[in-house]
């Protein structure tokens, strides 16, 4: 497994940005399906997107489609992913996920996680 740190979380206006990163340790970090998820109050965790282990591929949730970007830098072994337009329902605990296997992926069965930056979205 590889080990997860997040940061860039904070406090923002409705309509401002703000760009999370996610910092693996670990060799075979190149290897791996990374995904950023959030939770918010009272609510059950969410997966918000997903990217292959070469940033080829990308996937999100409808909610954030066209106002977050999930990328990657491998030279760096960091996970981005920026958010614009936010809304003071993006509020939540996001975290940031990875896994070795395109089968755990494929479920969203993760089994490395970050342990979660806090995004306030102020109306």
């Amino acid at each position: 497994q590889v080990q997860l740190v997040e940061s860039g979380g904070g406090l923002v206006q409705t309509g401002g940005s703000l760009r999370l990163s996610c910092a693996a340790s670990g060799r075979t970090f190149s290897n791996y399906f990374m995904a950023w998820f959030r939770q918010a109050p009272g609510k059950e965790r969410e997966s918000v997107a997903r990217i292959t282990p070469s940033g080829s591929a990308t996937t999100y949730a409808d909610f954030v489609k066209g106002r977050f970007t999930i990328s990657r830098d491998r030279t760096k072994n960091t996970v981005y992913l920026q958010m614009s337009s936010l809304k003071p329902e993006d509020t939540a605990v996001y975290y940031c996920a990875g896994t070795d296997s395109v089968y755990r992926a494929a479920r969203g069965n993760y089994d490395s996680w970050g342990q979660g930056t806090q995004v306030t979205v102020s109306s």
